[in-house]
């Protein structure tokens, strides 16, 4: 029997209603997985979080990776780029983050990687773009960052530290979109995501077990094992999966559309707030609705961008 190709899922990903449902989903996972980072960091430090969860993915996906190999020829510097900047540099920066940062406001910054893939897409991809689709990006973080709120933006300086590496986790993912839209464009998102991780995850599996004290805490803290489901969570459906799904979205749309995903984390976190009993204000919602609506922006210029890559090939 053939191996299932969790990629594919038999989803038409050319159709549109099909994209904005996988978006959505997206949404909802990346959303939720800064909750599970912060539970999991009750028990396990930043360093463990970030290399447990590049591992769990790792050999989630050996399967697929073991038999996927044959196209790290010719496209090794692409597939080990997306690996570190896709994956690995940003799970430490996130963990580490997450230690003094609330998993809303995580999730409102991570938005930013919208505007960093449209930024390096065009200074080093030569991605084309659209005025309608520079406005869409522009409303959309102007929505993200007035969730953020002023009273967070002025405590800044406490934050400023932390906030800064979840910047540059953002920085990354924006380079990596750009770099899975440029070069791998004709390989399947489950060998580039399978053989994305084989590349960058062994190191982490090795410091996970050699450098850190987390198989004496699994061994002698029966609590741990609490965090270490939601870290199992977080590592298979929530870094697994959804970045098979997210890579399959950017080979069906573009770079922009399918980065716009973050826009949506930040509703995500608001729900879970309000779960955990805080309140949603009417700004709230009205920044919910410009974020919403620069995604409609953005999302009604690709097929003028399709035309435009076609015409330019």
């Amino acid at each position: 029997m053939a191996a299932h190709d969790p990629g594919q899922m038999n989803l038409d990903y050319s159709n549109k209603f099909i994209q904005w449902i996988v978006l959505a989903l997206l949404g909802l996972t990346w959303g939720s997985s800064f909750i599970l980072m912060k539970k999991g960091l009750i028990y396990f430090s930043p360093e463990e979080v970030a290399a447990y969860r590049l591992s769990v993915a790792m050999i989630f996906l050996l399967p697929v990776s073991i038999k996927s190999l044959k196209i790290l020829r010719g496209k090794f510097w692409p597939l080990l780029a997306t690996g570190l900047f896709g994956n690995a540099i940003p799970a430490f920066l996130f963990a580490y983050a997450q230690t003094e940062i609330p998993s809303g406001l995580s999730g409102m910054l991570n938005s930013l990687t919208t505007l960093f893939t449209l930024i390096i897409g065009i200074a080093f991809f030569r991605a084309p773009i659209l005025k309608s689709q520079i406005i869409g990006v522009l409303v959309a973080l102007i929505g993200a960052m007035g969730l953020i709120g002023f009273e967070v933006i002025g405590s800044f300086g406490t934050y400023a530290k932390y906030a800064s590496l979840i910047i540059m986790a953002t920085a990354c993912y924006g380079l990596a979109v750009n770099v899975i839209k440029s070069f791998l464009q004709e390989i399947k998102p489950t060998h580039i995501t399978s053989v994305a991780f084989l590349l960058v995850s062994p190191a982490a599996l090795i410091y996970l077990l050699v450098a850190t004290p987390f198989v004496t805490t699994i061994m002698t803290d029966s609590s741990s094992w609490v965090g270490l489901g939601y870290l199992s969570i977080l590592g298979v459906v929530g870094t697994a999966i959804a970045v098979v799904i997210f890579n399959q979205l950017i080979k069906e749309t573009t770079a922009i559309f399918a980065s716009t995903v973050t826009y949506l984390i930040p509703i995500v976190a608001i729900g879970w707030g309000i779960v955990d009993g805080e309140t949603i204000t009417f700004y709230d919602v009205m920044y919910m609705l410009l974020i919403l609506g620069g995604i409609l922006l953005i999302n009604l210029s690709r097929s003028s961008i399709v035309a435009k890559i076609r015409k330019g090939s």
